[in-house]
């Protein structure tokens, strides 16, 4: 490429571009409808919460297939079977042991994620709660009347 034909390249390119600004925005309309895309709101996580706290009772209970039809030395029925299979010689008794260890293992990873859930969503509600009345309390005047929009902006300047 000759010189001239870079120049007039570049003098192209920079009478294509336009100067202007950018919002970080999504421009009104459809799929942007200028509403959030996120709400929670206290009681949604409240109700989130609760949900995972039943789940987690329901689990407990209901999915514990190693300590159900405990014997008096605690084994669970489908143990005592893998038990009764391995005594027998039977290949079926230790697959029988190795499915009841990982079906344990999964529902307490499941019963670990409801119980996190569940208390993290209590905390966040709580900890939302005071920091909205926090917020709430300093921008007050000493009266109690709400402070003004111009004193706000000596907040973040």
């Amino acid at each position: 490429m000759v010189w001239n034909e870079w120049e007039s390249a570049k003098a192209e390119v920079a009478a294509q571009r336009q100067v202007s600004m950018r919002l970080n925005q999504l421009p009104g309309g459809p799929g942007g409808g200028g509403q959030a895309d996120l709400v929670a709101h206290q009681d949604d996580l409240g109700d989130v919460g609760h949900e995972a706290f039943l789940l987690h009772g329901k689990l407990q209970k209901q999915a514990d297939i190693a300590g159900a039809g405990s014997n008096k030395e605690g084994a669970g029925s489908t143990m005592q079977a893998a038990a009764a299979l391995k005594a027998s010689k039977f290949a079926l008794g230790g697959e029988l042991e190795t499915t009841v260890s990982v079906w344990t293992s999964q529902v307490q990873t499941v019963l670990q994620a409801c119980a996190h859930i569940s208390n993290h969503l209590d905390y966040s509600k709580k900890a939302h709660a005071e920091d909205d009345a926090a917020i709430a309390a300093s921008l007050r005047n000493r009266d109690g009347s709400a402070v003004a929009v111009s004193r706000l902006t000596e907040y973040f300047k």
